[in-house]
C-alpha cells in the first residue's frame, strides 16, 4: 500500500523557515503526483503545491507562491516542502498527499483528487 510520512513541522516566529518532507513507499514513486495541502481548524483544506511526475512541473496556489517551494529527491522517494517568509496565517496542519497520475495533472490538484493522505504535521507561526 501506499504510504506517506510528514516531518518538519513545528513551531516558528513569522518570517521564519521551515523545510516539510515527505517519504513516500509502497508504490513506484515515478507513478504518483504528490501534492501538499493544509488544514486550519473550522476551514477547508486547501492545496499549497504540486509536482507532476509526468514532466516534473510544479504548481503553487497564489497563497504561497515566491514564499513556498516544492522540490522532490527521487532518489529518496522524497518530497520537500521549503516554506519561507512564514505568517501566522500559515498555521495550520500540513498533509501530504498522493495521485496516480493516469495523465498529466497540468495545474494544482485538488484535495479531492488525492488517492492517498498522509496523518499531517503541525506548523504554527507566532508573530
Amino acid at each position: 500500500e501506499v504510504q506517506l510520512v510528514e516531518s518538519g513541522g513545528g513551531l516558528v516566529q513569522a518570517g521564519g523557515s521551515l523545510r516539510l518532507s515527505c517519504v513516500v513507499s509502497g508504490f513506484t514513486f515515478d507513478d504518483l503526483a504528490i501534492g501538499w495541502f493544509r488544514q486550519a481548524p473550522g476551514k477547508e483544506r486547501e492545496g499549497l503545491s504540486c509536482i507532476s511526475s509526468t514532466d516534473g512541473a510544479t504548481y503553487y496556489a497564489d497563497s504561497v507562491k515566491g514564499r513556498f517551494t516544492i522540490s522532490s529527491d527521487n532518489l529518496k522517494n522524497t518530497v520537500y516542502l521549503q516554506m519561507n517568509s512564514l505568517k501566522p496565517e500559515d498555521t495550520a496542519v500540513y498533509y501530504c498527499a498522493a495521485l496516480f497520475e493516469y495523465a498529466t495533472i497540468g495545474s494544482l490538484v485538488k484535495p479531492s483528487d488525492m488517492d492517498y493522505w498522509g496523518k499531517g504535521t503541525l506548523v504554527t507561526v507566532s508573530s
